[in-house]
C-alpha cells in the first residue's frame, strides 16, 4: 500500500530518546514533521538533523513539531541527541515497521523522507528522497509548511 498526500497518517508507538513510549496520537497537538532518516552516525543524517536544530525556531514559530525517526536503538539515539544538542524528539524504529507504513523502507533500511501531518492526521506533504545523500533544507520545509498548513 502506498501512502499519499490527503491520506490519513498511520498511528504508531515507538520508543523515544528518553526511553519512554511515544504514541503519535497521544502527542500530536498540531502539525508535525515526521523525518525518517537512515542512521544517527551517518554524515548526511547528522548534517540534516543539525540543520533542523539550527532552524528549530522557524519550525516552532510555524507551530510544527519535528519528530525524527531512524532504525537505531533507543540508547544510540539518546547519545546522538545529546552529542548534537537536538531539541526535538528522536524515535527508534528498530525493526523498520513504522518506516514501512510510511513507504520509507527499502533495500538498505530506512529511506530519507519527510511527511507533514496535521492535527487531524491528514498527510499534507510527502517527500521521499530518491538518493539518500540529499535532504530537504529548513528553508524548503518552512516554505512548504507555509503553503500547506
Amino acid at each position: 500500500m502506498t501512502i499519499e498526500t490527503g491520506d490519513k497518517a498511520p498511528d504508531f508507538s515507538l520508543i523515544a530518546d528518553n526511553g519512554k513510549p511515544f504514541k503519535l496520537s497521544s502527542k500530536l497537538k498540531g502539525n508535525a514533521l515526521l523525518v525518517f532518516y537512515p542512521g544517527d552516525g551517518l554524515p548526511v543524517c547528522k548534517q540534516q538533523l543539525c540543520d533542523y536544530r539550527d532552524g528549530f525556531s522557524k519550525f516552532t514559530d510555524l507551530g510544527v513539531d519535528v519528530i525524527a525517526i531512524s532504525s537505531d536503538d533507543s540508547d544510540y539515539i539518546k547519545t546522538f541527541k545529546k552529542e548534537n544538542n537536538l531539541p526535538f524528539t528522536l524515535l527508534s524504529d528498530k525493526e523498520g515497521e513504522v518506516a514501512k507504513m510510511y513507504d520509507s523502507f527499502g533495500w538498505f533500511g530506512v529511506k530519507r523522507s519527510v511527511f507533514l501531518v496535521d492535527k487531524n492526521f491528514e498527510i499534507k506533504y510527502k517527500h521521499i528522497e530518491s538518493v539518500s545523500i540529499y535532504s530537504r533544507s529548513v528553508e524548503e520545509l518552512t516554505e512548504m509548511v507555509k503553503r500547506k498548513a
